[in-house]
């Protein structure tokens, strides 16, 4: 896999068991790449090992004064330069290939599940921590995975570096055979502790981010009730708790790397030490011992990738951790279906709260519970949060069909839709049956001013569809994201459309006129719509009162405010008190009613 072929036809199911498990799967799945990495590495790593050797033979042949040799070894150097550069070049490309393509995978993979999760997903997880594996957690795990090839061909290197050195010159390649393995491996005991202080920094990373993200989405809210300094603070004392956690983290990485750099230099004191006294013996060549010297020296540099691979695993780790915590959820129901691909027609019924909307009627649904009014939305949409009886549409059970059918079929446009960052042509570029064409979605959800304020904030858009909307629709207040996704929803056109308060954000004059662009492009499919607005229950062909969870009453809008107490109570926002005076008076009024006709 190249970077030009992004994104992945198909990135697998991933071993989400646990963080160690999703990080070996990756690394399994990028084979081809991570022995092309190795191949390279190797060719830089042996290439650098081996100037020691061509310095010492050039040493030995001027000592020497023997040309022939000299000669020899300036073209062995002129080799090892090439396959230096070579192999650096390579291995750069090949490393960053596969740190670019693992990271992509595992969004890839993110992306996927939120899809099939649904609305689900922000149930289970926070939204925070989901924006955090997706952006910062990502790179971590790429670099792990693609640290392992590299650190693989360092490990190689100076395995052959000390058997040749053996090899080469026995009295002093002992000593470094058997300083190598101290030196790679005295920061052993002090990895689980910087590791450990590795997951406290990310695990308080992962809170101030979700903290920031759940505070930027509730701004306008928090400026509302001036809680802006409240959670300014609560923001600042996070991010001081990440900066203590980040510098105890930085303290203990700081003590490996002086570990990585003591001992190397004490081995080479040692080589130096031996070699020296091996010299004055006559038992060495002064080329011999400049070759050793030079090779424990440029050891140092594929050493350094022991600390890299170990950093890489700590910080990677509990990013992998959370990622696997996110792929392993599980919808409640089954997403493969057991009946064929198609999309039913007829009513959308309920058996849970014995909702029925009639197929190609407008039905609107009142409850007095907001959370209950999300939660039946939810499940009208095949998107329930436990499982239970499936919904029906013509008696089919959402349930059965497969995912895609399911929503295809039914879409729910839920209280806070999200507007994505782009042109309002690409906003309004949704699966759609065709039959409804965005300039009449727009016109029926009255976007005439959000369009005028989309081209004024474009100076460069002459086409209303050409403005830019930034991300989340943050330039435009509520009710003018709320209508532009009304829009969206329009231009679906699916066989069954709920939608959940699609009007609280806008005055009554523009609900009206939603209202009845709502009814006439919606005229024959069935739409479902959960409100307590009477301009729009008025123009609904029936209304059906959830009532503790059953549906307590169905009706014309007018039939039920008359009749129907606990609907009244809902639609008008009338208290415990003073429906209990409506009702005393309405006593009152018909012991007089009595008393006149007893008296006549």
């Amino acid at each position: 896999m190249q970077i030009q072929d992004l994104p992945y036809p198909d990135p697998g199911v991933p071993d989400a068991r646990s963080g160690p498990r999703f990080l070996w799967w990756l690394w399994r799945n990028q084979l081809g790449g991570q022995l092309k990495s190795l191949a390279w590495g190797l060719l830089h790593f042996v290439s650098v090992s081996a100037l020691p050797f061509c310095v010492g033979l050039a040493v030995q042949a001027a000592v020497d004064r023997s040309g022939t040799r000299l000669a020899l070894t300036g073209g062995l150097l002129v080799l090892c330069g090439t396959g230096l550069a070579v192999g650096d070049t390579l291995l750069h490309r090949a490393a960053v290939t596969n740190w670019i393509t693992a990271a992509a995978r595992v969004q890839q993979l993110l992306a996927r599940k939120a899809a099939h999760l649904g609305s689900a997903l922000t149930r289970r997880v926070a939204a925070g921590e989901v924006v955090a594996v997706s952006t910062g957690d990502v790179e971590k795990i790429g670099w792990f995975v693609e640290a392992v090839s590299r650190f693989t061909a360092a490990a190689v290197t100076v395995v052959i570096v000390a058997v040749a050195l053996v090899v080469y010159q026995p009295a002093l390649g002992v000593v470094v055979a058997v300083g190598l393995p101290v030196v790679a491996l005295a920061v052993l005991p002090l990895l689980p502790r910087a590791t450990r202080r590795a997951d406290v920094q990310r695990e308080k990373a992962g809170r101030a981010t979700e903290l920031a993200s759940d505070t930027v989405a509730g701004l306008r809210v928090l400026r509302g009730i001036g809680g802006e300094e409240l959670f300014l603070d609560r923001y600042r004392r996070a991010s001081q708790e990440v900066r203590h956690a980040a510098v105890r983290s930085a303290r203990m990485w700081s003590l490996i790397s002086a570990v990585q750099v003591l001992l190397p230099g004490l081995l080479l004191i040692a080589v130096v030490w031996r070699g020296v006294d091996l010299a004055r013996a006559g038992r060495i060549d002064v080329g011999e011992l400049v070759t050793v010297y030079s090779a424990v020296m440029i050891l140092t540099y594929p050493l350094r990738h022991f600390e890299e691979i170990a950093m890489a695993y700590s910080f990677s780790r509990p990013s992998a951790k959370r990622a696997a915590r996110v792929l392993s959820l599980e919808r409640s129901t089954d997403t493969d279906g057991t009946r064929e691909a198609g999309v039913p027609g007829g009513d959308l019924y309920d058996p849970v709260t014995g909702l029925l909307a009639p197929a190609g009627r407008f039905t609107a649904v009142v409850c007095g519970d907001p959370d209950a009014a999300g939660r039946l939305a939810e499940r009208l949409g095949g998107h329930p949060a436990e499982p239970d009886r499936s919904v029906l549409l013509g008696g089919v059970p959402l349930d059965d069909l497969p995912l895609d059918s399911a929503r295809t079929a039914v879409l729910v446009q839920d209280k806070d839709p999200v507007l994505l960052s782009g042109t309002l042509r690409e906003l309004l570029d949704v699966p759609s049956s065709g039959a409804v064409r965005a300039g009449d979605a727009l016109a029926a959800a009255q976007c005439e001013d959000v369009l005028d304020a989309l081209v004024q904030g474009s100076l460069d858009a002459a086409d209303p569809l050409d403005a830019r909307i930034t991300e989340r629709g943050r330039s435009l207040s509520g009710g003018q994201r709320q209508r532009l996704a009304l829009a969206r929803s329009l231009i679906t056109d699916p066989e069954v459309l709920v939608l959940d308060e699609p009007t609280s954000a806008v005055d009554s004059h523009t609900e009206a006129r939603i209202a009845d662009g709502l009814r006439r492009l919606r005229s024959g499919r069935t739409t479902v719509v959960f409100t307590s607005s009477p301009l729009l229950l008025d123009r609904a062909d029936q209304v059906a009162l959830v009532h503790e969870g059953r549906v307590a009453a169905v009706g014309p809008h007018r039939e039920l405010i008359d009749g129907e107490s606990r609907y009244r109570a809902v639609v008008t926002r009338e208290t415990d008190e003073e429906l209990a005076a409506a009702d005393g008076m309405l006593l009152d009024g018909l012991q007089e009613l009595e008393e006149i006709e007893e008296s006549a």
